[in-house]
């Protein structure tokens, strides 16, 4: 009798602790698994940028000194942050940028990349940047893609075409470029920052509502 008694207390003492265990565990994932990309991204990108120089630092040292090719690099994006910020600076670059900008290709990917990374820092003064956020049926009918308006043009036979930048996740640099006719945008009331966030995060960092209606019909 009291060993069918003990028996019966232990069940739930087990099924209590399996359940503080898988609880606790999960949190402890929860935690450390953004912490651990985090890290990761920030070591990647650190090796990346400072071993760019790292063949220069071995001809004036003799050897590799960790670190010192990330703070040159930083060292200089800060210089030249400063000169792009006088009068004098801006002057320079912007000759640099025309000589560049004659340059058969190089220039055209020039352009393109200092407009897309002026668009997505917020950093641009010009009609180049994302106006606005939508949703386009991509890659296939039935998917609904995250997508920056960024231009409208005419095309030959009078009808408006709506330029959008769908990005690539978690890189939103990266992405694709299509034209669109109104019919086919799926308007959404969301920021364009909020928007980036949800790129980013693969969709974690998502608004509870959308703003837009995704059976098929323009939302409002």
């Amino acid at each position: 009798m009291m060993d069918t008694e003990t028996n019966v207390d232990e069940k739930p003492r087990q099924g209590w602790f399996g359940k503080n265990l898988r609880r606790n565990f999960l949190a402890g994932l929860l935690v450390l698994v953004p912490v651990a990309i985090v890290i990761f991204v920030i070591l990647w990108f650190f090796h990346t940028i400072d071993g760019i120089l790292q063949p220069i630092i071995r001809l004036f040292f003799g050897r590799t000194i960790t670190g010192l090719g990330f703070a040159i690099t930083f060292v200089l994006i800060y210089l030249v942050g400063v000169l792009a910020s006088n009068i004098v600076g801006r002057r320079i670059i912007q000759f640099g940028e025309w000589l560049v900008c004659k340059l058969p290709v190089l220039g055209q990917l020039y352009n393109a990349a200092k407009q897309a990374m002026s668009s997505i820092s917020g950093l641009s003064r010009t009609k180049a940047a994302f106006r606005e956020v939508v949703l386009i049926e991509y890659p296939r009918k039935g998917l609904r893609s995250i997508g920056f308006v960024t231009n409208e043009i005419i095309d030959s036979e009078g009808r408006k075409l709506t330029a959008v930048y769908l990005p690539t996740t978690p890189v939103p640099t990266s992405g694709w470029l299509i034209l669109v006719t109104e019919d086919q945008l799926i308007r959404t009331d969301i920021s364009v920052d909020t928007a980036m966030k949800m790129v980013i995060s693969g969709g974690i960092a998502s608004p509870p509502e959308l703003g837009a209606r995704v059976d098929g019909s323009q939302g409002s």
